[in-house]
C-alpha cells in the first residue's frame, strides 16, 4: 500500500512538473522565428522574441477608465479562454490591449487561460494538447467568455468597437455579434447537419450573406482548417460553397480543386480547373494547377 501511494504521488509531482515546463514553450528553428506554442502567460509575451510588440501596444493603449469600472464586477464571475499565435499580426495588436483592459478592470489571470497555436501547415491554429478541438476556431485572436461553464459570446479576430464596449455588451445584453458570422452560421450547420445538410441550405445562405462577406478568404481559412482536422468531406463542401459565394474568383475554384486532388478525387479536380478555364481562359494559375493534377 505504502509503495502504491508513493507512486501515485511521484507521478503527480512528474504530472505537475511537465505542466510547469510547458507553460510558455518556445519553438526556436534553426533559420525560423521563434513562436510560442501552447499554454502560455503575460510573462511569455513579455520574453525577449515578443516584448517589442507586446509592450508597445500595451503601453500605447489606454482603456475607457468609465467603461472599465462598470464592468469589472460583472466580469469577475466570467472566464475567458484566448486563442492567439505570437506569429499573427492581429494577435500582436490585439491581445496587448486585452490584457490591458483585463488589469484595468482587475480580473484575476486566474481566471484567463491563454493557448499559444501554431501557423505550421501540419498543426495550423493548433496547439499541443488541442484546446482548440471543438471551438471552430478559425481566425486569431479569439477570445471565449464562458460563465458557469457556458459559451455565453465570443471576439473573433478583432473587436467590433473596442474590447471594453465589446465586453460591456457581452456580459450584460449580450445582443453582440463577432466578426465572420458566415463562419459560426456554417459550421454550426455542418456540426447539426452534415455537408449535405450545407449542401440543402445552399440557396438560403447565398441570399443570406449575399454581399456581407469580405472576400473568399473567409470560408477558405475555415475550409483549411477543416482539411488540417481530417474532417476532409467538411472542407471540400466549404470550398465547393465558396465557389458559389465568389463566382468570380479564380482562387476559390483552385482551393477546391487542390483539395479534391490532394485527397485521391483526381477526376473531380481536373473537372473543377476544366469549368474555371472556361470562365477565366487567360487565367495561368487555373492552368499551371490543371497540369500539375494531370501529373500526379
Amino acid at each position: 500500500m505504502k509503495t502504491n501511494i508513493l507512486t501515485i504521488i511521484i507521478t503527480l509531482l512528474c504530472a505537475c512538473q511537465n505542466y510547469a515546463q510547458t507553460l510558455n514553450q518556445e519553438i526556436t528553428n534553426e533559420g525560423e522565428t521563434p513562436f510560442l506554442l501552447g499554454k502560455i502567460d503575460k510573462i511569455g509575451l513579455e520574453g525577449d522574441n515578443y516584448k517589442s510588440w507586446f509592450t508597445k501596444n500595451y503601453d500605447d493603449y489606454q482603456p475607457n477608465s468609465k467603461i472599465t469600472n462598470a464592468i469589472s464586477s460583472e466580469l469577475k464571475n466570467y472566464s475567458i479562454t484566448l486563442f492567439m499565435g505570437t506569429w499573427c499580426g492581429d494577435s500582436k495588436k490585439e491581445v496587448p490591449r486585452l490584457y490591458k483592459v483585463l488589469e484595468a478592470c482587475n480580473f484575476s489571470m486566474d481566471q484567463l487561460t491563454v493557448v499559444a497555436v501554431s501557423a505550421k501547415p501540419d498543426m495550423y491554429k493548433q496547439s499541443p494538447q488541442h484546446e482548440e478541438k471543438g471551438l471552430n476556431i478559425h481566425r486569431v485572436p479569439t477570445v471565449i467568455f464562458y460563465k458557469n461553464g457556458k459559451e455565453t459570446n465570443r471576439i473573433v479576430e478583432h473587436p467590433i468597437t473596442t474590447f471594453e464596449e465589446d465586453i460591456q455588451n457581452i456580459i450584460t445584453v449580450n445582443d453582440y455579434t463577432s466578426n465572420y458570422q458566415i463562419v459560426t452560421t456554417i459550421h454550426n450547420i455542418l456540426k447539426t447537419k452534415g455537408p449535405k445538410g450545407l449542401k440543402r441550405k445552399q440557396n438560403k445562405l447565398l441570399k443570406q450573406f449575399d454581399g456581407k462577406v469580405s472576400s473568399m478568404y473567409e470560408l477558405n481559412t475555415y475550409g483549411r482548417i477543416l482539411y488540417g482536422t481530417q474532417k476532409i468531406d467538411e472542407a471540400i463542401a466549404i470550398f465547393t460553397f465558396n465557389t458559389k459565394l465568389f463566382p468570380n474568383e479564380p482562387r476559390s475554384y483552385m482551393s477546391l480543386a487542390n483539395t479534391l486532388g490532394v485527397s485521391g478525387r483526381k477526376e473531380a479536380a481536373l473537372e473543377v480547373l476544366s469549368n474555371a478555364i472556361k470562365l477565366f481562359p487567360d487565367h495561368n494559375n487555373l492552368k499551371e494547377n490543371l497540369q500539375v493534377i494531370k501529373s500526379n
